[in-house]
């Protein structure tokens, strides 16, 4: 990688890191598009890559967020108990499964769930900012199985950390008050990120050869640009994670909105873009 892509990379993961402390959403809904937009989308299975090093990613992002939400006391040991399990187990069989997927497919799903959850966010924001935190709680077994295995099957199907889904499962569906969840969710990404990331990258070598490409130098690539989006994305998740105990609610769900909007929009454009060129010829040279 030239200087220029290192420094850009460095830029990526500290934003990264700042909505993923801010959310609890691990980075990669913000890593996934721009890399698809600064470093390109071709080979298709690139997308595999990029999934590969946010999943890395997550992890670095996900536990000083967490070591911050637990100093200030919101997170829920209680849940995160109940939710490990499932929540490992299904990303597992969510990463097994993206394998199956070419990577514009892959791009256009997680722009089409990215748009569907700030619609949800948006809706949430005009009802007003004191719906769901007075509500009496409704932690089940079986709310909490549903939200963790929901959100292991996505995130581990389009390269999450899971907190994007499992922060307003755990809202909607339990009635966990929002910095709660959002302190939940960083803790649950801990474990499950390693477990992501670890099946991601064993997957690259095959992906990579059936496609004629260099499955070796895919994984070594896949952790460099890791390697170059950690340090400022720990940075980023701290500034993230302490503004979310500042910051009013309804700026936090703003916040997180219009980045996904914006996100989407460009990973949406580039996975059609990636449809009408599926055909076309690569090389591992085109590889970021």
């Amino acid at each position: 990688m030239t200087l220029t892509e290192v420094l850009i990379s460095g830029a990526v993961g500290l934003a990264a890191g700042i909505l993923g402390g801010l959310a609890g959403v691990g980075g990669s809904i913000l890593i996934l598009p721009s890399l698809a937009f600064l470093f390109g989308s071709q080979p298709d299975v690139v997308q595999h890559l990029y999934m590969a090093a946010a999943m890395t990613v997550n992890l670095v992002v996900a536990v000083p967020s967490a070591l911050r939400h637990r100093a200030a006391g919101a997170v829920r040991g209680d849940l995160v108990r109940k939710l490990l399990p499932i929540t490992a187990i299904s990303l597992a069989l969510g990463v097994l499964a993206s394998n199956s997927f070419r990577g514009w497919q892959l791009q256009i799903l997680l722009a089409g769930f990215l748009l569907v959850y700030c619609g949800l966010n948006i809706h949430t924001l005009l009802r007003g900012p004191q719906h769901g935190e007075t509500a009496q709680e409704t932690v089940t077994p079986a709310r909490l199985l549903v939200s963790g295995g929901l959100t292991g099957l996505t995130a581990g199907l389009l390269g999450l950390g899971g907190g994007v889904l499992q922060v307003p499962l755990l809202q909607m569906l339990c009635k966990v008050k929002l910095r709660q969840a959002i302190a939940t969710s960083s803790a649950v990404i801990c474990l499950t990120a390693m477990i992501g990331a670890v099946l991601k990258l064993w997957s690259l070598p095959g992906l990579y050869a059936a496609a004629g490409l260099d499955g070796h130098a895919a994984v070594w690539r896949a952790l460099i640009l890791a390697g170059c989006m950690a340090p400022t994305a720990v940075i980023g998740a701290r500034f993230g994670a302490s503004l979310t105990h500042r910051l009013p609610l309804a700026c936090v769900r703003g916040v997180i909105t219009v980045m996904l909007i914006v996100a989407a929009i460009g990973l949406g454009r580039k996975g059609f873009l990636g449809a009408t060129q599926a055909q076309e010829p690569t090389s591992i040279h085109s590889t970021p």
